[in-house]
């Protein structure tokens, strides 16, 4: 749900607030923000909102008006706080920041060389966690969480494969886990006991010698234990996309769980009904849901506290309202946006290019949120080719702005 909306300057816009007050409106009882990046050279996309110090009147201003938007309709409004690591792209910094020096395996060359971060740099990163935390509940957030998951510098230093350290941030898996958990403690002393705090994790990377099911019900043992309020369930990384519903799990995390996550619409139900087996904390899982017996099923079953929902609201703003007024079944866009471009069903097939197939289908669901922010309504008959063309053509020129600042 990265938004790409904000100025270039990393502050909130009118069309942030036009975006999550039609989500307001729509029903929801929980709104997470894109990410939130703490770091101006570590940036998910272009776009991104930027908090990386305290607030100054400006900031707290727009984040203020956003976060009043967003929870008009009387819901919450999380932030989701983050840091890109090596996911940076390479026309945002061609040398980021990451626990190794471990450059991304996608072909294409839009990720950079990465360089190891020192442990002075670490131990900055942790303390802008907890200026970021501070800043949005000084604005009126009502919760934030610290994004642990797909292949973001804080999944980059769980797993095994981005990270090599030797030092107390790597090795074994305590090691590894504790930037994540100083964040937890360093966010939670900013923002007090009270106030929501939540952290999304990959069940597992998916990849063979990465971040393991095994690993992933460990840290969210020790995540409870440091008293966080939700757990978000979700997995995969840029190299392996399951977060963008492409196939292909490796074949030991298919014998973790139980088969049936192959074949029902939600990706990552049967790794919470595993994990709730060793956590107490709630659990929220998103990815693939689009049947209201589904979610309901899930809920019921114990497989999720809470169902989160992603691509249906890029167009469907009032999908929660649809669902809870008794609506059967949220539209799947993907399968129709094979007839605008039906070169990307021909893609998918292709195991080496099944990653850019699905970053095509990203930047379909980004230019419907930039329609969205823009004049209050989707564009769902946009194509996949005009739709990378307006996010790259934007995205330049934000940069370009960017540098003249």
């Amino acid at each position: 749900m990265t938004e790409g909306l904000a100025d270039p300057a990393g502050v909130p816009t009118p069309e942030l607030e036009r975006l999550y007050g039609l989500w307001s409106d729509g029903g929801a009882g929980l709104l997470l923000s894109g990410n939130i990046l703490i770091d101006k050279d570590h940036l998910e996309r272009p776009g991104n909102v930027i908090i990386e110090r305290e607030a100054d009147a400006t900031m707290h201003a727009a984040l203020s008006s956003w976060a009043q938007a967003a929870t008009r309709n009387g819901n919450h409004f999380w932030a989701q706080i983050s840091h890109a690591g090596r996911q940076t792209q390479k026309n945002i910094n061609p040398h980021p920041k990451a626990p190794s020096p471990v450059k991304i395996g996608l072909p294409g060359g839009q990720f950079g060389e990465p360089t190891a971060l020192t442990v002075p740099e670490i131990e900055e990163i942790v303390s802008r966690f907890g200026v970021c935390a501070a800043a949005v509940k000084a604005a009126g957030f009502t919760g934030v969480q610290i994004h642990a998951a797909h292949g973001y510098l804080l999944s980059q230093f769980l797993s095994p494969r981005s990270n090599l350290r030797t030092d107390q941030y790597g090795g074994k898996l305590a090691n590894r886990s504790r930037a994540l958990l100083d964040c937890v403690k360093v966010v939670r002393a900013a923002v007090g006991p009270n106030f929501p705090v939540a952290v999304k994790l990959n069940s597992a990377d998916f990849q063979k010698g990465g971040f393991a099911f095994e690993d992933s019900l460990q840290v969210a043992q020790w995540l409870e234990a440091a008293g966080i309020d939700l757990l978000e369930i979700s997995g995969g990384t840029y190299e392996q996309p399951k977060l963008l519903g492409a196939e292909g799990i490796e074949e030991e995390e298919q014998q973790n769980v139980a088969r049936s996550t192959l074949m029902r619409e939600a990706y990552f139900v049967d790794f919470a009904v595993a994990m709730q087996e060793k956590v107490s904390i709630p659990l929220m899982v998103t990815g693939g849901f689009r049947r209201r017996e589904v979610m309901e099923q899930a809920i019921t079953a114990g497989g999720a506290d809470l169902i989160g929902l992603g691509r249906p609201l890029c167009v469907m703003t009032d999908a929660p309202k649809r669902l809870l007024a008794g609506e059967a079944e949220l539209p799947r866009y993907e399968a129709s946006l094979a007839l605008f471009s039906p070169w990307l069903a021909f893609l998918n097939r292709i195991k080496m290019v099944r990653t850019l197939a699905s970053f095509a289908v990203q930047y379909w669901y980004y230019a419907q949120l930039d329609s969205l922010g823009h004049t209050g309504k989707a564009a769902p008959d946009t194509t996949v080719f005009s739709a990378a063309r307006i996010v790259m053509s934007q995205q330049s020129k934000w940069i370009a702005a960017r540098k003249r600042l």
